[in-house]
């Protein structure tokens, strides 16, 4: 047990696959972790927790202490944002700096989404939004579908064609294969639902 509180829904990297970020982010622990904070200020973030197994400061809750190295190196941001709560985890790297470094890039490259006007951050945060505690249906496009009418399967599906079901409707509708990017997102959902069932 690591002490890190990992969000459900996010799968964790195997411990033997964990590396040193190999571009080199350039900077310390303490301003990878103060970069985290200065993302979410940009996005009017609220309500930010960030949370590693190292004990973190008194005085900045966000820092942990910088002698602390714990065998789990993973980095949770929650935060509040419209009304919705979000969770960004990161444990690829083999430490506290380049996974906090990680989650400020991305919360970065999110916001660039926002700023160029392809789409709106919420959209693009929508696959960091924590579950609303409500799996049952899933709604899509006004209309409210249970999982398995989204995965075209049977509600009693076992878990292996619920996963090959999940896979042909992720390649049919991957915004990166012309397909709908909400589409995708309930597609994942309602795998998630079912083999959480």
């Amino acid at each position: 047990m690591s002490g890190l509180d990992w969000p459900a829904g996010f799968d964790r990297t195997p411990e033997s696959e964990r590396r040193r970020y190999h571009g080199g982010f350039e900077v310390d622990r303490r301003t990878a972790f103060d970069s985290i904070l200065e993302e979410l200020e940009k996005m009017d973030a609220v309500n930010v927790e960030v949370k590693t197994a190292a004990p973190h400061t008194t005085k900045k809750p966000h820092q942990p202490y910088k002698d602390r190295d714990p065998d789990d190196p993973g980095v949770v941001v929650y935060f509040d944002r419209d009304g919705q709560r979000f969770a960004v985890p990161c444990d690829r790297w083999n430490n506290l700096r380049d996974n906090a470094r990680a989650i400020a890039k991305y919360l970065d490259a999110k916001r660039a989404i926002e700023r160029y006007g392809v789409a709106t951050v919420e959209t693009e945060m929508s696959t960091q939004a924590l579950p609303s505690g409500d799996d049952d249906v899933i709604v899509a496009g006004g209309e409210k579908k249970e999982p398995h009418e989204v995965l075209q399967i049977q509600p009693d599906a076992p878990e292996d064609v619920v996963k090959a079901a999940a896979r042909a409707r992720q390649a049919e509708t991957h915004p990166d294969n012309g397909g709908d990017r909400e589409e995708f997102r309930r597609v994942n959902e309602a795998k998630e639902a079912m083999l959480d069932e």
